[in-house]
């Protein structure tokens, strides 16, 4: 489930007004072998944290993509294409979301069927969400789950309040008995605290980190913030517009 950890290599070096025969050629290959959306998004987040690179910010990237990605894959129409701006639509900005849900449509008139896996992208049911942190309260860990059908996912934030309450770290995985494992590693550990969350308190916490910023210290978190940032952004969206 989790992105592909060379796929930093292979789009960070190229602007994103020039990156679409590469980002084509790894749809070809890696979403012919997609067959859930969660894997969808996760790629897709991934490829745009890596082109976010070359960008510079989150910000610079959504209008790169508007303005470069989706008319080319509106040009190529061709099935690829139409699945990665399926993942556009469910990950982008408002704007990049609209632009690309416009181009794809237009690609499916042509008689191309949409990947199966993109029915509901973007849109799955509010599961358990929690929180859990030291007894000091520099850090927790806000984990949000999420399900499509019957297989269920888990975003989890890493938080560290000694910077303001900035995203440390983030991580997606498997949510099947996720709760009840942190559960009974926090009830075994003194120094832990443990608290369910409706989806408003997890929608709360998540968009105050969300726009504290971002502090990792090692590499692997900034690779892990940077492979999430869509996906951290989409999924506090939806939590917005489901706890209006």
């Amino acid at each position: 489930m989790e992105p592909d950890p060379d796929i930093e290599q292979l789009f960070a070096p190229i602007a994103p007004t020039a990156a679409f025969a590469v980002v084509l050629s790894e749809a070809q290959e890696v979403l012919a072998n997609v067959h859930e959306p969660i894997d969808a998004e996760l790629w897709g987040s991934d490829m745009i944290g890596a082109l976010s690179r070359s960008a510079g910010s989150e910000a610079e990237i959504m209008p790169a993509l508007v303005e470069s990605l989706v008319p080319a894959a509106e040009e190529a129409a061709t099935k690829e294409s139409l699945a990665l701006l399926r993942i556009f639509a469910a990950l982008g900005s408002p704007e990049l979301a609209r632009a690309a849900t416009d181009a794809a449509e237009r690609i499916k008139a042509l008689g191309l069927p949409d990947p199966r896996w993109a029915t509901g992208l973007g849109a799955p049911d509010i599961g358990d969400c929690w929180h859990y942190g030291d007894i000091s309260g520099q850090q927790e860990s806000v984990t949000t789950t999420f399900a499509y059908g019957d297989k269920a996912h888990a975003l989890s934030v890493l938080v560290d309040h000694n910077r303001g309450g900035m995203i440390r770290d983030a991580w997606v995985g498997d949510a099947a008995g996720l709760l009840d494992k942190t559960w009974l590693t926090a009830e075994n550990d003194p120094m832990v605290l443990f608290e369910k969350l409706d989806p408003v308190g997890a929608r709360d916490r998540l968009r105050y980190a969300v726009t504290a910023g971002e502090c990792p210290r090692n590499p692997d978190q900034a690779d892990g913030v940077r492979a999430h940032r869509a996906f951290i952004h989409a999924r506090l969206k939806l939590l917005t517009a489901r706890t209006a």
